[in-house]
């Protein structure tokens, strides 16, 4: 199966210019040019794509995903540095919850303003450093 980098955003859902940086940075395999020199792709870039657009989703840098599919492309070797790699991603990502939690108890602390004015309202005094 052959596809047009317009045929391969549509069936990914990954932009054309999206599809174009990775390819550029390294992440996707140059494309074969036909003599008029389209883009073409084959199934195995759809599905790396696939994979780099999934890593994204779930919160991964860019130079985690690199890793991921240098490690993907290598299916005998141990799982170890995948697992070192996802766990060091979690810990990020419990991290923003927590930073999240405490950004939500401070906006519930603030949010009901019942003042009648805008000079007297708790959240602009805490934005410009008041409480």
């Amino acid at each position: 199966m052959t596809l047009t980098i317009g045929k391969l955003s549509k069936t990914t859902g990954v932009n054309v210019e999206t599809i174009r940086y990775y390819e550029r940075i390294g992440l996707l395999t140059p494309a074969v040019r036909t003599e008029s020199g389209y883009r073409t792709f084959g199934e195995r870039e759809a599905e790396r794509l696939r994979f780099v657009k999934r890593g994204r989703e779930l919160g991964f840098s860019l130079e985690e995903i690199r890793t991921l599919v240098e490690l993907a492309d290598q299916p005998g070797q141990p799982c170890a540095e995948v697992d070192r790699l996802a766990e060091g991603h979690l810990a990020e990502v419990r991290q923003r919850i927590a930073d999240l939690r405490r950004l939500e108890a401070e906006l519930e602390r603030l949010v009901g303003c019942t003042e009648s004015s805008v000079r007297e309202c708790r959240i602009v005094e805490a934005l410009s450093g008041g409480r």
